[in-house]
């Protein structure tokens, strides 16, 4: 398995803010959880509070009126069009024909693997289309649209049209904010907002304020949805297009094991912490009738991002550890993950929804025929100019003690709530005794890391520990490539999973600090590396225990590739 290395280097790090800013003092390459709003640069804040006494006047703290954060949108009159009903409706589809048929336009999506497939559409429909995310950027000559991760939202240019997929997400405790920037942000002629009818009230009465006229659509699901009466009992009554649903690594290779000991069907996985184009590749194997694998198992991951082929989704529970502890699934969690089942003109337009176990049929069945709760309040969170005016008046305190003591102090109207920022505090903690300025520690927190794992939490403290010796992160220092090797145990599968996470903070930090951080190609290529491994466990080994055996041809041209790649390191 790869190496990562921790190394000190001696020499500092002068960086300047302008590498960290883009267009218009507006700081908008953010990560997957995290978002900021801007309402003015840091150079504009400095001239307008020349010192701490003239700043004591402001209450920086205030973030009770988040709309006048966007002047830019507030100019416009905008058109906002609320797309709303459940899954497999075509809300989306109907919202995307209008953004093919705009001047110019933006689709902002919850996840990397919708803004992939929207410009894949959208550039097979002859609109060319640039794909960002915080990971990628692909320009494509002459385009006028874009498909973005909603982090990446640029509320500083005028569209004709734009999109925001599940706007629900406003509620969203960690990436609300996200979603709440960009309804209020994009300055668009028409905002098209898809998602579920319990946000149509808060969009409604946060839209108040701005001057926009409000259209809501309603639509009905395209394909019957049956909740079946009896559970499924026993994985010998598994059949084809089946989804095992389940919420754990371990739960998932477990039911894979179990199904596939039957000999009657080989499952594709998919989960949250396998690399993208992994998830993506496993959901087209099952989707492909001519491939071997024919039954899915399973997380929540798959209640957005992927188009799917599934007959029957299949509950093995209906309890999640969403990080803090174990509870039941909510009712639009429940109607997101049951709703993927007969998908419109799919092979099975019919779909079906049922428990392994009985005990959890009548919660499955009363979410179903429940509305989802009202959305009552949307997620804001500070920008840095906010976070840095603030810090002046606190010019001992490090980032944690600001961001804590801003968040304790914080002023929110009724409906909004302010972002969690949990993660952010935690990585705050360990950068804080780095010799940074308050904006290049801020970048670090917002980056898109997972604390709680501990190869990827290391790989971010090297990150920040080698930037602030000598302002260079070669790659190589913390990573030695050509050490990856296919995962024979869930244990080595793990760790690989989380070496993608660090190689793909890097490629992150590449793009906000390119000089600093110049090996994204490297990082790029390893990535594919670990995605490629990935897979070749998943198709050939499962969970099963490594033992000698012919490698088809299709896993001997896999390792080649592999082998021929790594050699290039």
């Amino acid at each position: 398995m790869a190496s990562l290395l921790f190394r000190r280097r001696l020499s500092p790090a002068i960086i300047s803010y302008k590498s960290l800013l883009h267009g218009g003092g507006e700081f908008y390459l953010l990560p997957g959880n995290m978002a900021t709003e801007a309402s003015f640069g840091i150079c504009n804040c400095l001239r307008k509070f020349r010192s701490s006494t003239a700043a004591r006047k402001v209450d920086f703290t205030d973030l009770t009126r988040p709309h006048t954060w966007y002047p830019h949108a507030r100019k416009k009159s905008r058109n906002v069009f609320l797309h709303v009903g459940p899954t497999n409706s075509g809300k989306t589809y109907y919202a995307l024909k209008q953004l093919e048929s705009s001047s110019s336009g933006v689709y902002c999506g919850p996840l990397r693997l919708l803004a992939w497939e929207v410009a894949k559409r959208l550039n097979k429909s002859n609109v060319p289309c640039d794909l960002i995310t915080g990971q990628e950027r692909e320009e494509v000559e002459g385009a006028r649209h874009k498909s973005i991760t909603v982090e990446m939202a640029d509320v500083t240019s005028d569209y004709d049209c734009a999109i925001i997929d599940e706007v629900q997400m406003i509620g969203c405790r960690t990436r609300g904010s996200s979603f709440t920037r960009a309804l209020l942000g994009l300055a668009a002629n028409d905002l098209h907002l898809c998602g579920d009818a319990a946000a149509v009230p808060l969009v409604q009465e946060i839209l108040k304020v701005t001057g926009d006229t409000i259209k809501v659509q309603y639509y009905e699901r395209l394909s019957p949805l049956v909740p079946l009466k009896v559970p499924l009992g026993s994985f010998s009554k598994i059949r084809t297009g089946d989804c095992v649903v389940t919420f754990s690594r371990t739960e998932i290779y477990k039911m894979k094991k179990q199904i596939e000991a039957g000999g009657m069907h080989r499952c594709s996985v998919v989960y949250g912490s396998l690399p993208p184009e992994t998830r993506t590749r496993q959901a087209t194997m099952f989707n492909d009738a001519s491939s071997n694998s024919d039954v899915l198992v399973a997380s929540d991951a798959i209640g957005m991002g992927l188009n799917l082929n599934i007959s029957r989704i299949i509950f093995s529970t209906l309890q999640k550890f969403d990080g803090v502890e174990i509870r039941d699934l909510t009712v639009p969690e429940i109607k997101q993950i049951a709703g993927r089942a007969g998908r419109y003109k799919s092979n099975f337009p019919v779909g079906e929804v049922t428990c392994l176990n009985a005990d959890d049929l009548p919660l499955l069945h009363s979410s179903l025929d429940y509305p989802s709760p009202v959305l009552e309040r949307a997620g804001v969170f500070p920008n840095f100019d906010l976070l840095y005016m603030y810090s002046r008046l606190h010019p001992k305190h490090g980032i944690h003690e600001i961001l804590d003591h801003f968040m304790d102090n914080a002023k929110l109207s009724e409906h909004y709530f302010i972002a969690n920022c949990d993660e952010l505090l935690k990585v705050a903690a360990i950068i804080d005794t780095l010799p940074l300025s308050l904006h290049d520690k801020y970048l670090f927190c917002i980056s898109p890391v997972e604390m709680d794992d501990d190869i990827s939490s290391q790989g971010l403290t090297q990150f920040a520990t080698n930037y602030s010796n000598n302002g260079l992160v070669r790659l190589r220092e913390i990573f030695t490539p050509g050490t990856l090797k296919v995962p024979t145990s869930h244990t080595a599968l793990k760790e690989l999973e989380s070496i993608h996470k660090v190689l793909d903070l890097y490629v992150w930090l590449s793009y906000r600090l390119e000089e600093s951080f110049p090996d994204r190609e490297l990082a790029s290529s390893q990535k594919a590396i670990c995605s490629m491994l990935i897979e070749e466990f998943l198709e050939g080994q499962g969970w099963q225990r490594p033992r000698t055996k012919r490698l088809t041809q299709k896993s001997r041209s896999i390792s080649l590739i592999s082998q021929e790649t790594r050699q290039k390191f």
